[in-house]
């Protein structure tokens, strides 16, 4: 029923975490219809609360269900607490490796055990907004075996991220959607307003020379949930849709 995307499921649960010495909150959405004899591909979402509440992407993730664009997902979302959000998700950040650790090795088996997911690399997809497009993206890179695509929205890159991707000897194995505002030219973060526009094209060729798949997107809008909601469907469509290899 075209009604069904009105309808969201999302389950709290709570993930103690060795890694990072507390426990933490999980918001896993799961798709209209949802079976444990099914397997789904899973995205994992940086800012989850954000993505839930700002991006709307249940609603839009069900809309799309119910119109035939995508396979169904399971998303799992992961709240931040916005006060350790840079310590977690900028490179050099003093909880950077550890939240990484914590997604790869503990949350990832948590999810794949408690729900009906694809635990192959390539029915996984991390991903976020600024600061949780870098961290998903230094995952993917640090943990290949597990993650190799990255849905990236205004991606908040710093010279770390280019020495990083320039360090791999390839990565034909990578599967990016990175999508950057044309208003990005001076966002404010942490260590003063940065140029996101020149650096997301700095990435995306660097990206293209190792050889990723990569699906590079400019589109009108600033750094805001305005642009990363409006463009929500386009990035689910990329890697869930009905025409995707990687769903079929």
């Amino acid at each position: 029923m075209q009604s069904d995307y009105l309808k969201r499921t999302i389950i709290r649960e709570e993930l103690s975490s060795k890694y990072l010495g507390e426990t933490r909150l999980l918001q896993i959405y799961l798709p209209p219809g949802y079976s444990d004899e099914n397997r789904y591909p899973v995205l994992y979402l940086q800012d989850g609360t954000d993505y839930l509440t700002l991006g709307r992407i249940a609603t839009q993730t069900n809309q799309l269900i119910a119109e035939g664009r995508i396979h169904p997902p399971i998303i799992v979302m992961i709240p931040v607490d916005k006060a350790r959000r840079n310590e977690e998700y900028a490179p050099g950040g003093d909880r950077f490796e550890a939240y990484g650790r914590f997604v790869a090795d503990e949350l990832l088996p948590r999810v794949e055990s408690r729900f009906a997911a694809r635990q192959e690399p390539g029915g996984r997809v991390i991903g976020g907004s600024s600061l949780g497009a870098t961290v998903s993206l230094h995952m993917a890179l640090d943990f290949p075996d597990r993650f190799r695509r990255v849905l990236s929205q205004s991606g908040a890159f710093f010279k770390a991220t280019l020495d990083r991707i320039r360090q791999a000897p390839t990565l034909a194995d990578l599967e990016v959607y990175q999508m950057i505002g044309l208003e990005e030219y001076a966002v404010p973060t942490h260590v003063g307003n940065l140029d996101l526009l020149a650096r997301n094209r700095e990435v995306s060729r660097a990206l293209r020379e190792k050889g990723a798949s990569l699906r590079y997107v400019e589109k009108e809008g600033k750094h805001t949930w305005g642009l990363w909601q409006k463009d929500l469907p386009e990035a689910l469509t990329h890697f869930f849709g009905k025409t995707a290899d990687s769903a079929s």
